[in-house]
C-alpha cells in the first residue's frame, strides 16, 4: 500500500534530451516571433486630421457634430434601429451607449496627418505644423482632453518625400520631449511601405532618436500601413508583409489596410474601391495570417462615402458604413478608419451591437469551460481564449460593463486576461 506502480518505457533519457537540444533554437524563435497579445487596449477606430486642421477643440467638435447628426437623423433608439437593423431587444441599450460614448470619448485613436491628407507644402510651413502638432498633443495629455491614442502619420520612406518625412517626425518627437516627454498613448504611422528595408530604416531612425534622448531601446513603436501591392507580394513571388513585421524588430504595433491606395494599385476603378472588394479581402487575409500570434494587431481601412446631406442620403451612407464595420468585426478586424464625424454613430452602433448581441452566449460558454460544466458545445482552450478576448474588447470600448461580465461569468478582469493569454491589463 502506498507503493507507486511504474510503467514501462523504451527510450533512454538521452533521446528526450537530444530532441530538446535540437529544438532549443526553434523554441527560442517561437517565443521571440510569436509573443501573443500585448495585453493593451486596441482602439475600435482611427480618425485623422490634416496637420494644419487639427486644433485643441477638434476632438470635442467631432463628438458634438456626431451627436448633432444622431439627433437630426436618428433621434431615438427606434429610429436608429430601423435604419441599421439593430434588434429591438438591443436598440435602447445600444442607442444610450452610443450617445454616452460620443459625449465622453468620441474618438479613441487620432492621427494628425502629414501624408495624403496634408500633401506637399513649403518646408517652413510643414516645420511649423509639425511643431504645432507636438504642442497640441502634449497639451491634450497634460490637460486630460486627449484621446486614448494620439500621434502622427508622416510621409513615407520613398525617395521623393523621405527627407521631409524624417524631418517632420524629428520635429514632432523633439517637441514632445521638450514638452515633458513621450505620452504613453503615442502612436506613429508609417505609410506606403513597399519593402522591408523601409521598415528597417524606420527602426534605425527611432533607435537614433532614443539614443539621443536617453530613452529605453524600443520605447517608440509604429504602425505599418499596407497600401501597395509590393507589401503583400514581392517581385520574387514571396509574401512580404511577414518580412516587414520581422524587420520592425518588435516595434511594429499594428498593420493598417489602406483601402484606396491599395485598390488603385491593383487597378480597381474608383467606383468599386471598397473594404469588401476581393482585392481587399485577399490583402487583409495575408495581413491576418502574417500577424497572427506576433502581438501585431490589424486595422481595416475606411469608406469614403460620407453621411452628409438630406436624411435619406445620410441613412444610406450609415447603412453602408454600419454593414462594412459589422463585416470587418466578423472577420476579426477589430479596428478601422473613420473619415467624418457622422461616421462615429454607426461605428459605435455596429461595435456595441456586435459585443452585446453575443455577450450572454460568450459568457455562458466561458463560464461552462471554467467550471468544466460541459453543455451542448465542447470548447477547447483556444476557444476559451477567443471568448475571453471577445469580452475584453467589449469591456475596453464600453460595449459591456465589468459588473455584468462578472455576473454572467463569475470571472474578474484578471481572470479574463489570463484566459486570453494576455499579461495584466495596462490600459
Amino acid at each position: 500500500m502506498g507503493q507507486q506502480e511504474t510503467v514501462a518505457t523504451s527510450l533512454a533519457d538521452t533521446v528526450r534530451e537530444g530532441i530538446g537540444a535540437a529544438l532549443a533554437q526553434v523554441d527560442a524563435d517561437l517565443a521571440r516571433r510569436y509573443p501573443g497579445d500585448p495585453g493593451t487596449r486596441q482602439p475600435v477606430h482611427t480618425v485623422y486630421f490634416p496637420g494644419d486642421v487639427f486644433a485643441a477643440g477638434t476632438l470635442r467638435s467631432w463628438g458634438d457634430q456626431a451627436l448633432a447628426a444622431l439627433d437630426e437623423h436618428a433621434p431615438d433608439a427606434g429610429a436608429l434601429a430601423a435604419v441599421l437593423g439593430i434588434p429591438d431587444a438591443l436598440a435602447a441599450d445600444v442607442h444610450d451607449r452610443v450617445r454616452a460614448k460620443l459625449t465622453r470619448e468620441p474618438v479613441e485613436d487620432l492621427r494628425i496627418d502629414f501624408e495624403d491628407g496634408y500633401g506637399p507644402r513649403p518646408d517652413a510651413e510643414e516645420d511649423e505644423a509639425a511643431a504645432r502638432a507636438a504642442a497640441l498633443v502634449a497639451a491634450a495629455y497634460r490637460e486630460g482632453t486627449a484621446a486614448p491614442y494620439m500621434g502622427i502619420r508622416m510621409k513615407c520612406m520613398e525617395a521623393a518625400v523621405r527627407d521631409r518625412g524624417i524631418r517632420t517626425l524629428d520635429i514632432f518627437l523633439t517637441g514632445l520631449m521638450a514638452a515633458g516627454g513621450l505620452p504613453e498613448g503615442l502612436v506613429l504611422t508609417l505609410p506606403k511601405v513597399s519593402y522591408a528595408e523601409q521598415v528597417t530604416a524606420m527602426v534605425r531612425l527611432l533607435e537614433a532618436f532614443e539614443k539621443t534622448h536617453g530613452l529605453a531601446s524600443g520605447r517608440i513603436g509604429f504602425e505599418i500601413q499596407i497600401e501597395t501591392t509590393q507589401s503583400i507580394l514581392g517581385a520574387d513571388g514571396r509574401a512580404t508583409v511577414a518580412r516587414m513585421i520581422e524587420a520592425a524588430e518588435g516595434r511594429a504595433t499594428s498593420l493598417h489596410y489602406g483601402t484606396f491606395d491599395y485598390s488603385a494599385s491593383c487597378g480597381v476603378s474608383a467606383a468599386h474601391q471598397s473594404l469588401d472588394h476581393p482585392v481587399a479581402d485577399h490583402a487583409k487575409a495575408v495581413m491576418q495570417v502574417a500577424a497572427a500570434g506576433t502581438g501585431v494587431r490589424l486595422s481595416d481601412g475606411s469608406t469614403n462615402v460620407l453621411p452628409v446631406g438630406p436624411t435619406e442620403q445620410v441613412h444610406a451612407a450609415w447603412r453602408l458604413h454600419h454593414g462594412l464595420v459589422r463585416r470587418s468585426l466578423a472577420r476579426a478586424y477589430y479596428q478601422g478608419w473613420d473619415m467624418h464625424p457622422a461616421h462615429l454613430p454607426t461605428r459605435y452602433a455596429a461595435v456595441y451591437t456586435f459585443y452585446r448581441e453575443g455577450l450572454e452566449q460568450a459568457a455562458a460558454r466561458l463560464a461552462a469551460y471554467v467550471a468544466k460544466a460541459g453543455g451542448d458545445v465542447m470548447d477547447e482552450p483556444a476557444t476559451a481564449k477567443a471568448l475571453s478576448g471577445y469580452l475584453l474588447r467589449g469591456l475596453d470600448c464600453g460595449a459591456v460593463d465589468t459588473a455584468e461580465v462578472a455576473r454572467l461569468t463569475g470571472l474578474t478582469r484578471a481572470d479574463l486576461d489570463a484566459l486570453a493569454g494576455r499579461p495584466a491589463a495596462t490600459a
